[in-house]
């Protein structure tokens, strides 16, 4: 499993975490932030995702 599927988990994650804390504490900053970081979280995840397809196709060519 490549690095950035796990920071990028983590990283969306996060921002659910402070998305919420946001909007119960009525601070829409916050929860802006918290989503902009969700959707960098999945971006991150979905590199990941893609570097681990290559390599694994890679790994299959050349067996």
């Amino acid at each position: 499993m490549d690095k950035d599927r796990i920071k990028g988990a983590a990283k969306e994650a996060a921002g659910k975490v402070e998305q919420t804390a946001g909007k119960v504490v009525g601070n829409r900053q916050m929860q802006a932030e918290g989503t902009l970081k969700q959707a960098e979280g999945k971006m991150q995840n979905a590199a990941g995702k893609m570097k681990d397809a290559a390599r694994d196709a890679i790994k299959k060519q050349q067996s």
